[in-house]
């Protein structure tokens, strides 16, 4: 447990989040590439592997800095620039693609509205403007010459990019000119290219949420829609360009991995886990082709689709060498000769190594974190919990180091979303905050969470405000039943969903919670069909009535806002005035309320902060103030 003196100490050190991340060897295996936060900006720094000389950063001036990259041939990179604006602590994105060799030579600005403009203050190549939003698709590491991004076409819409159509491009990534191939058949769609580089597969969501797969065939997109099969989304090309492997469900369980022939809907089940679906899949760069597969149901742990591909014996060597630990692959050069990973557990957030298989050797690369030391972090256990009318839900309970397990002051962290996501075992910096400081902190993946199967999810929709709250407020009676958390000494902390959560399940168990936080939450569901990002798109509108319903007054009965006088807990609200998802409306409508209702309450809102803090420096702030409220209040 930290000391009271080293209290901001802890804050900034939580509080930094990564230091390094996304490193990637070059095909050919002579480089590394690392993304590094440095005062408060994204920089890629490129390495010699042999020896880790560094041999160029790149960096932009001002206010961008480097978004997501990737390794086109032997020696050239290909990376996005975004910014970080003062209106909007978010960085933001327009699409431009940039090119460089990785001594830093033959600059390029590849794709993107500004291509015709000088590029000031460097050496850039300048190319012809176009008014899209690229993605990079396929880098095509293979192709010296050319590889393939996806782009949102700018024009005047009415609805939000998600129901625009998306083009694909070849593109030469040294002088930028590109070759359009062709254009999604459904809005938002998600691309898979088969084992020669060919686009093949485009899945995306009609207006009704509902899920739509093409197939390309002698240039045109034929619909698959022979498949019947839910949730469906491709993972890799099998062995042939007409079969894939892709994960789905028939009746709501748990996703499966499927074998799949897109002209005949022929498909053939491989793998799957009853309680979870899978979390992370183990692709083959050569073949690309999929051979083994993660499940998280609790504790983390892996299928082997293809036992003969020898990458699947290099991931069972890795899981012995670092016993306790997940293991990622994360990049690796064409033979296979040079893998890049990562290991993290519960209690470390994680380290990057250089393996190579033939001679088994696993250097260490650089740490995730710095400052973190694994061996003086809190565990996380899993549990499985019953609810009220008998569902199991799965939660997460992490544990101050170095003390016992018994009467400890309890946080309770409802995560966002709510649907689609889930939380897992893993290092969280600000449970770890919490746990240093003495507090017990709990995660319920209550029902309507992802991961966990269709029907498990489809159990939380129109549930918002009532049986997703009782799974939350069961999981906490469990550990006071237990005699793990001191019933005197709950507080329920979160944000996004969370935040609504918190209020929520403190109006709905007001003796329970003595004291609650909400972090960007919303607070009156009506005002999410009139504020906000997602009710700008047609699908957005769709995924409101499906997991809210439209009844007014079932709305307004879910709405904290609407039922202030049902509060007992103490309150802080945090939230940030650029907020596009939860816009500041929703603090406002909770704010207005409990003035008049007189009722009092703390509040923490930065102007230039979006939907959660991107700022190091604010997210301090905010852990220093987060622990000061609960210190306050629980007496640990």
């Amino acid at each position: 447990m930290v000391d009271a003196t080293e209290i901001s100490d802890s804050a900034v050190l939580f509080s930094k989040g990564a230091t390094f991340s996304e490193v990637r060897i070059s095909p050919g295996g002579d480089y590394l590439a690392v993304k590094m936060k440095h005062e408060g900006k994204k920089r890629l720094l490129i390495f010699n592997t042999e020896n880790m000389k560094l041999l160029h950063s790149v960096f932009f001036a001002g206010n961008a800095q480097v978004g997501d990259y990737a390794w086109v041939n032997d020696e050239r990179l290909v990376l996005a620039k975004e910014y970080l604006k003062g209106w909007d602590a978010q960085p933001q994105y327009y699409g431009e693609l940039m090119a460089v060799n990785a001594d830093g030579k033959k600059a390029t600005y590849l794709f993107g509205y500004a291509s015709a403009e000088q590029q000031a203050g460097s050496h850039i190549q300048k190319n012809t403007a176009i008014n899209a939003t690229a993605y990079i698709l396929d880098p095509l590491p293979d192709d010296e010459r050319y590889m393939l991004v996806s782009a949102i076409p700018w024009g005047n819409h009415a609805r939000l990019t998600a129901d625009i159509l998306k083009d694909v491009y070849r593109v030469d990534v040294y002088r930028g000119i590109r070759q359009r191939l062709t254009t999604a058949p459904i809005g938002n769609a998600r691309f898979l290219t088969d084992t020669s580089g060919d686009v093949r597969i485009a899945v995306g969501e009609d207006s009704n949420n509902d899920t739509q797969v093409f197939y390309r065939h002698d240039g045109d997109w034929v619909s698959s829609k022979q498949l019947h099969l839910n949730h469906f989304q491709p993972v890799s090309f099998a062995t042939d360009n007409n079969s894939i492997y892709a994960i789905a469900n028939e009746q709501g369980e748990p996703d499966s991995v499927f074998r799949v022939n897109l002209a005949t809907g022929e498909k053939q089940k491989i793998v799957s886990d009853p309680k979870v679906d899978p979390s992370h899949f183990w692709i083959n760069s050569q073949s690309r082709q999929l051979y083994a597969v993660e499940f998280e149901n609790g504790y983390p742990a892996y299928s082997f689709v293809s036992p003969e591909d020898p990458r699947s014996q290099y991931l069972k060597q890795l899981l012995q060498s670092l016993p306790g630990y997940q293991v990622r692959i994360v990049s690796e050069d064409r033979h296979g000769e040079k893998l890049v990973i990562l290991a993290f557990n519960d209690r470390d957030p994680g380290t990057y190594y250089l393996y190579t298989p033939q001679q088994r050797q696993l250097r260490p690369l650089l740490k995730v974190m710095e400052g973190i030391d694994p061996a003086k972090m809190a565990e996380v256990q899993p549990l499985n919990i019953k609810a009220r009318d008998g569902l199991e839900i799965q939660a997460f309970l992490t544990l101050p180091f170095n003390k016992p397990p018994k009467s400890l002051p309890l946080i309770v962290n409802p995560h966002g979303g709510p649907h689609y996501v889930r939380d897992y075992w893993e290092f969280i910096p600000q449970n770890q905050f919490l746990a240093a400081h003495g507090y017990a902190v709990l995660q319920v993946n209550y029902r309507g969470s992802g991961g966990y199967g269709d029907a498990f999810q489809i159990a939380g929709y129109q549930q918002w405000g009532n049986a997703i709250q009782h799974d939350i407020i069961d999981a906490t009676h469990y550990l006071i039943d237990q005699g793990i958390a001191d019933k005197n000494r709950v507080c329920i902390v979160g944000a996004s969903f969370g935040g609504y959560s918190a209020l929520q399940s403190a109006e709905l168990a007001p003796d329970l919670f003595k004291c609650a936080v909400g972090e960007a939450g919303v607070y009156d569901l009506p005002m999410m069909f009139t504020e906000g990002d997602v009710q700008k798109s047609d699908s957005g509108v769709s995924y409101l009535k499906q997991v809210l319903g439209d009844d007014p007054q079932t709305l307004q009965a879910m709405s904290p806002a609407r039922h202030v006088n049902k509060l007992k807990a103490k309150l802080l609200l945090v939230h940030g005035g650029n907020d596009e998802r939860a816009p500041i409306e929703q603090f406002e409508a909770l704010e207005n309320a409990l003035k008049q209702q007189h009722y009092p309450y703390e509040k923490m809102v930065i102007d230039d902060e979006g939907h959660g803090f991107y700022r190091d420096s604010d997210r301090a702030a905010f852990y220093q103030r987060l622990l000061g409220f609960l210190n306050d209040n629980l007496k640990p």
